[in-house]
């Protein structure tokens, strides 16, 4: 190979008489030189695409983890023994109904007895859940008072 150094007018420049020129690549068919990317550089790129994505993949699939435990957490039974409680007279038996769009797939049970003959009743509330697949249920007894319902039994529960 055949190299020349200088040029018209003091300038320094290089330039090639035969052969390749310096540096990567290869002469393409007009004489061009076609520059590439060396296989071992192109490992090293695909090697950090590849890290971003999988770092990217592990936030997203975090995120989501954290989402699903934000639906929907336990349901309380305050708003049962809250409806319960708004009403003046109580009778006894059994009712049961749904949360709605507020905890999808929750129900709930109330068995209602009469307490003590002076009008304070007993009130049973069982609620239950879909979670992660499985049924969790809860279960608490609450007493309210209400003289003015009427006595429909004579069993008094204690």
């Amino acid at each position: 190979m055949n190299w020349r150094i200088g040029g018209v007018g003091g300038s320094d420049q290089l330039s090639v008489i035969s052969g390749q020129l310096p540096g990567r690549g290869r002469q393409g068919r007009g004489g061009d030189a076609v520059r590439a990317f060396t296989l071992l550089e192109v490992m090293i790129a695909m090697a950090i695409f590849f890290v971003a994505i999988f770092a990217i993949l592990g936030l997203v699939s975090q995120n989501l983890r954290v989402a699903r435990g934000l639906k929907l957490g336990e349901v309380d039974f305050s708003t049962v023994a809250a409806e319960l409680a708004l009403t003046n007279k109580l009778e006894e038996g059994s009712m049961s109904g749904d949360f709605g769009d507020a905890y999808p797939g929750a129900s709930w049970t109330t068995e209602v007895s009469l307490y003590s003959s002076n009008g304070l009743y007993q009130a049973d509330i069982a609620i239950s859940w879909p979670q992660n697949g499985l049924t969790k249920a809860q279960q608490t007894t609450i007493l309210l008072y209400r003289p003015d319902s009427v006595l429909r039994s004579s069993v008094i529960r204690r």
